[in-house]
């Protein structure tokens, strides 16, 4: 079953660091998923995330103002 990520952030430094790490360990590990890179304050805004970068996996946030490491995303995915 394809993941759906998403990554909430307006597009600061640490937000494209942390979409450039989730593709990263989605290709490094051929993980079935879509990255959807969510830019929109006011779609943000309904997830109730006041920091960003925010990672969304199937609508659960699971990390918020903060980059994780490779490491912790790739045991978020499994």
């Amino acid at each position: 079953m394809t993941k759906v990520i998403k990554i909430l952030g307006t597009g600061c430094p640490k937000c494209q660091t942390m979409t450039n790490l989730v593709k990263d360990v989605v290709s490094e590990n051929n993980i079935d998923a879509s990255i959807e890179k969510v830019e929109d304050i006011m779609e943000i805004m309904k997830f109730n995330v006041m920091t960003t970068p925010a990672l969304v996996i199937d609508d659960v946030i699971t990390i918020k103002g903060r980059i994780p490491s490779k490491d912790e995303v790739l045991a978020l995915l499994n």
